[in-house]
């Protein structure tokens, strides 16, 4: 993922906040977050991965003319998903994030991602699995870095065979 900007805005904060079920007034609240040390509406632990709806070319979004795997393909009648390689599946495994400096209202980030380590491991019924980790660093206005995010995905050799008891 590579964002240019992504501004964090107060009225996006409180919706992801609702989204994600979380009533604390300061996602929310400009006078209740002014009074708190914070001084100013912050956002919620996971808010940067919101950042993919200002990546043009964020994978789970289809591009125009493209055929797309998404929730609406039943109603435009498309059905079929090209690629996975290696004839295994792909899942997305782990989550993690160092949070460097608090992100507020009115900042507005940048994010780089890089590749991470990888790894394998042997798999019960799909053979290896396969492990690597991206890497996104996510900067502020002034280029100070404030949220560091490794997204591990797991692929996995074959398709897995069910077992046999």
């Amino acid at each position: 993922m590579a964002v240019d900007k992504f501004p964090i805005e107060a009225g996006h904060i409180m919706m992801f906040a609702r989204s994600i079920g979380d009533p604390n007034p300061i996602y929310y609240d400009a006078d209740y977050a002014a009074e708190t040390e914070a001084g100013a509406v912050l956002a919620p632990p996971t808010f940067v991965q919101a950042s993919a709806q200002f990546d043009p070319d964020y994978f789970l979004r289809p591009k125009i003319g493209q055929e797309w795997f998404g929730s609406a393909k039943e109603a435009t009648g498309i059905t079929k998903r090209e690629g996975g390689g290696g004839g295994g599946g792909g899942l997305h495994a782990e989550q993690h994030y160092i949070y460097h400096k608090q992100l507020q209202a009115g900042d507005s980030l940048s994010a780089t991602t890089k590749p991470g380590k990888s790894w394998e491991k042997e798999g019960r019924r799909g053979g290896k699995l396969m492990f690597s980790e991206s890497v996104t660093e996510y900067r502020d206005q002034n280029g100070d870095l404030i949220v560091t995010a490794t997204s591990v995905g797991v692929r996995t050799e074959r398709p897995a065979t069910s077992s046999s008891n």
